[in-house]
């Protein structure tokens, strides 16, 4: 498809925020700024003067530079190979970019998401006849120990297969032919603000098993759910999420190291390959895809991590998979929304963060869920979302608008971390709205009496705190 190009001016740089003139452009259009070609998103539109937020280092560009839409918006590229791959924030391979420049990435420097050379053994699980729609598995792909499920994309129409073949094919590479002249590759782009369709959003009443006994004894997450971790620095949230991520019997983990510190991500990135997975005794990076935006990277791209974690994990819900991602975390994205809103002079709200914090925290939340996908199969995502509060502050906006959207709330305590109590969550502050749901599972499957015995662990460690005060 020709995408219609057009050049612009650079007017004004305010750190990550830069304004461009004589530009053609629509929101959230992926533009090129400066000579470097430093990817940038368009934000905000006023009057002829176009506001892009750029995910890469403004430093040394100046006005009068030229600016370029590429007319397209941010989009991930799914397909074959997103398994195991270690991403920075706008879905560029960091392997590929080690291999390019070393262990500091240069600016304007580009990387498809996914291999274009590399072959995959395609199986079709469909025959030429048959009639296909948005969303239908058409054939498979042993990526690791885990099957990729090659599907149609959800806004190609749909019709009758002419043409299928097995074999060896790059994502680029036409695997099946429709009767409309539609060509389907093993590789779909979908841009990364636009939540993935299905058909239907089902009541999460399945528990997420975590692997750690507090939270499936006491407070547990369903298939699908949202769950916060909010805590003091040092009380272990880093830790605790990838716990998650470890021994929690999700088959796909999508782990975003949003704004945090480089050495856990670090940390991360040589654990998790040794890391046996208990259900396969595969690597536990075979069913990882990690993509690490740490602290000094700059800020624009915090929000870019975030729905690009999202998306992907959308993508593998389709093929009817159980997915958990970890956002670690997102006061880090909050931080950098706040910034961004300073720097484009709009009204503060509370402590400074923009008024439409909420907005965009529900935004991402709300792609969470346990559904019927196109294909009519069940998968999920379950979202958990690591949050800092300054000075362990409970009160401050980040913790109280990601409360009214969550269903789950586990509170991790200093105190407790300080006497290397770990999972450092807070039994009295900590709470699940999924109990009611996920009650029949439970009385099915482990006892009848699941619900009475939790009821009663709670009231003895309620008395405990009653006493602690008297004595």
């Amino acid at each position: 498809m020709e995408v219609k190009r057009n050049k612009g001016v650079l007017k004004r740089i305010a750190g990550p925020v830069v304004t461009a003139t004589n530009l053609d452009a629509h929101m959230y259009d992926v533009v090129k700024v400066g000579n470097e070609k430093l990817m940038g998103e368009v934000i905000k539109i006023k009057g002829d003067n176009v506001i892009i937020q750029v995910y890469e280092d403004t430093s040394g560009i100046k006005p009068g530079e030229p600016v370029e839409n590429t007319g397209l918006s941010l989009s991930v590229e799914l397909g074959p190979g997103l398994l195991t791959s270690i991403y920075d924030g706008i879905q560029r391979p960091l392997e590929v970019l080690v291999e390019k420049m070393g262990s500091f990435i240069e600016r304007g420097v580009t990387a498809p998401g996914l291999s274009h050379e590399k072959k995959w053994e395609f199986k079709p699980v469909v025959k030429a006849g048959d009639a296909v729609k948005p969303g239908t598995i058409i054939g498979t792909v042993q990526e690791t120990n885990i099957v990729h499920k090659v599907m149609i994309p959800p806004r190609t129409e749909g019709g009758t297969i002419k043409e299928i073949k097995a074999g060896e094919y790059t994502i680029d590479d036409v695997i099946c032919v429709l009767d409309n002249g539609a060509e389907i590759t093993m590789m779909q782009k979908w841009p990364v603000r636009v939540p993935r369709p299905f058909t239907e959003k089902l009541n999460p009443d399945i528990p997420l098993i975590t692997g750690l006994r507090i939270l499936d004894g006491l407070f547990p997450v369903a298939k699908g759910g949202t769950a916060a971790i909010p805590g003091p620095f040092g009380s272990g949230k880093t830790v605790t999420q990838q716990s998650l991520a470890k021994w929690s019997d999700a088959e796909i983990v999508v782990y975003i190291g949003c704004g945090e510190r480089g050495n856990e991500m670090t940390e991360v990135l040589t654990e998790f390959p040794e890391l046996e997975d208990p259900k396969t005794g595969r690597p536990l990076m075979e069913r990882t895809v990690l993509i690490a935006n740490t602290s000094n990277m700059p800020v624009a791209a915090r929000e870019a991590s975030v729905y690009t974690g999202i998306t992907i994990a959308e993508y593998f819900r389709d093929m009817g998979y159980d997915v958990s991602l970890m956002a670690d975390s997102t006061s880090r994205w909050a931080e950098a929304m706040r910034e961004i809103s300073s720097r484009l002079e709009e009204m503060p709200g509370e402590e400074g963060y923009p008024a439409y914090l909420a907005a965009r925290l529900s935004e991402f939340y709300e792609r969470a869920g346990r559904v019927n996908t196109l294909n009519k199969d069940f998968g999920s995502i379950t979202v958990i979302g690591a949050v800092s509060p300054p000075g362990g502050d409970f009160s401050e906006p980040v913790t109280q608008n990601t409360l009214r959207i969550v269903k789950c709330f586990w509170a991790l305590d200093a105190k407790l971390s300080q006497r290397r109590h770990f999972p450092a969550i807070n039994w009295l502050n900590s709470y699940s709205l999924y109990l009611d749901t996920l009650g029949p599972y439970y009385d099915e499957h482990v006892s009848p009496e699941w619900n009475p015995l939790r009821v009663w662990a709670m009231e003895v460690l309620q008395q405990e705190s009653e006493l602690q005060e008297i004595v």
